[in-house]
């Protein structure tokens, strides 16, 4: 499956007189469910065809069906239904048909894992975006309040600590600290 390049979700401007917290958590609700419906309609047919099954065998009525299934069969194989010659005495027909079963069920099942890996990539990447933004509006905000503090003579306490918050943090140097701290890095 070809990597699909996300594209960003413009921000709508909020209808005139919806300046709250609800109307922009609205909004980003509806960007997230366009965004959504959009990777779901994306996607091709076959990978569709995956999650749909991979869903459906992640349901306990797939359990309950499968459990039916094989009692019947060794049932029927052993010839204890009414009308139905014994099959299957030792059991190799349905070994085969449970062993095929398994190969397939782990295969959408790791399709419909990949497909929550990659969406959950996309939202951690969005996470990261947000945060490092959010990180520079606050860096700057520091800034501008300690320009004011100064300029209505007020000292901001020139303490090690407020100089620091006042840089943008580099998430490499984040990272290599990181990496640098784990048990047993090199």
């Amino acid at each position: 499956m070809a990597e699909r390049v996300p594209t960003p979700v413009e921000p709508t401007a909020p209808p005139p007189g919806e300046h709250s917290l609800a109307g922009a958590l609205s909004r980003n609700i509806e960007a997230v469910a366009r965004r959504r419906a959009e990777d779901q309609k994306s996607a091709s047919p076959s990978i569709k065809l995956a999650i749909r099954i991979g869903r459906l065998i992640g349901r306990m009525s797939f359990v309950y069906a499968n459990v039916a299934f094989y009692a019947l069969w060794f049932a029927g194989s052993r010839g204890w239904l009414p009308g139905v010659a014994a099959f299957d005495r030792d059991l190799y027909l349905v070994w085969s048909v449970a062993s095929v079963e398994a190969i397939f069920l782990a295969l959408f099942i790791l399709i419909l894992q990949n497909t929550a890996a990659a969406a959950a990539d996309r939202r951690d990447d969005l996470n990261l975006q947000v945060s490092l933004l959010a990180e520079h509006e606050i860096t700057q905000l520091i800034k501008v309040t300690v320009a004011i503090a100064e300029k209505l003579g007020i000292d901001p306490g020139h303490h090690s600590e407020i100089a620091d918050l006042q840089n943008d943090v580099a998430p490499e140097a984040v990272l290599d600290k990181i990496e640098r701290e784990e048990p047993g890095a090199a």
